[in-house]
């Protein structure tokens, strides 16, 4: 009688077929998944900047205006100096600090108007670079961020 062997294991020709099809159904299915990222990077720019849009227009209901382009989006956060407002400010009006965009840049506040808004607030998208045509928010209306929303 002939034992029979039992095989263990994989062999190094299985093992390289397992690797070729998983590579090829990384290289079909990566650039989707990539592409899915790149949107939900946007799509949280874009909420982000909503945000606070609203935490702005809340503060100016109870300071009577928005912040300087010297106070900034810091303002949100920190009671002002100025003791005019101080008594006024009922902040902070974020739970934490000023996020960054999801590219890690600070977004962008300036006390001119957009085509929607009395200020402008936008993020520069992935390249982080004015003028790259990437921009997300309310744009100056000057066109200073080289991008529209």
């Amino acid at each position: 009688m002939r034992a029979t062997r039992r095989q263990r294991g994989f062999t190094l020709l299985e093992m390289i077929v397992v690797l070729v099809i998983i590579g090829l159904l990384m290289g079909l299915v990566g650039p989707r998944l990539f592409h899915q990222a790149d949107r939900a990077k946007l799509q949280t720019a874009a909420t982000q900047v909503k945000m606070l849009r609203g935490a702005l227009e809340t503060m100016k209901l109870d300071i009577g205006r928005f912040p300087t382009d010297q106070e900034g989006l810091e303002l949100l956060r920190h009671k002002p100096q100025d003791p005019g407002i101080a008594p006024l400010w009922h902040g902070p009006y974020l739970d934490g600090p000023v996020p960054l965009d999801p590219w890690g840049h600070p977004y962008v506040y300036s006390t001119q108007p957009s085509k929607d808004q009395s200020f402008s607030l936008y993020s520069l998208g992935p390249t982080g670079k004015p003028g790259a045509g990437d921009a997300i928010g309310y744009l100056p209306l000057n066109g200073a961020a080289g991008a529209s929303p």
